[in-house]
């Protein structure tokens, strides 16, 4: 998915009201960033972050600053205003998808109970905090992390719940959504 489509995405979508007491925090990266100006160097900090009530409601924020923690609350704020509702079946996802950004790639594929969370680094910290607790991922392409969590929550934003479908295809949805 184009990095305009992604924007796009998360701009058209209706803000998601979730008690910020219910909310947790994870840091997927931290970057030294530094800019060379006339008088030397300036050294300031990047950070992203995901954020999510680990009940279907998750959401990501990049921040940056002269000092990590503020540079982290900053993640953390940006991350509250994008969050996105996420479409599941119990504590997986109700089919596989793949989320592109940039070269990053991202599979998430359904897995039994018991299965627990399979996948590594920033994809899974989105899972923890989205809540999802049983699922087999695999990155693809690059290892970026920021590009890892846009294809990751690309790939989020893809999921449909099965009503949705239904009534698309102008179907009767035989089963209630889970």
């Amino acid at each position: 998915m184009s990095k305009n489509v992604l924007k796009q995405m998360l701009a058209v979508r209706r803000p998601v009201e979730v008690n910020a007491a219910n909310l947790k925090d994870q840091v997927v990266a931290i970057n030294r960033v530094t800019k060379v100006v006339k008088g030397g160097k300036n050294l300031s900090f990047s950070a992203l972050v995901v954020v999510g009530d680990q009940a279907g409601h998750a959401g990501f924020g990049m921040g940056k600053a002269r000092e990590v923690p503020m540079a982290i609350r900053k993640a953390i704020e940006q991350a509250k205003k994008n969050m996105i509702r996420v479409n599941l079946k119990g504590t997986t996802v109700p089919y596989m998808v793949v989320g592109r950004f940039g070269s990053a790639r991202v599979l998430l594929k359904p897995a039994p109970e018991g299965t627990g969370l399979i996948a590594g680094g920033a994809v899974r910290a989105a899972m923890e905090v989205a809540g999802i607790g049983n699922i087999l991922t695999k990155s693809i392409g690059a290892s970026n992390p920021h590009n890892v969590v846009k294809a990751t929550f690309d790939a989020l934003l893809r999921l449909r719940d099965a009503s949705e479908v239904a009534e698309r295809r102008g179907k009767h949805s035989q089963t209630a959504s889970a």
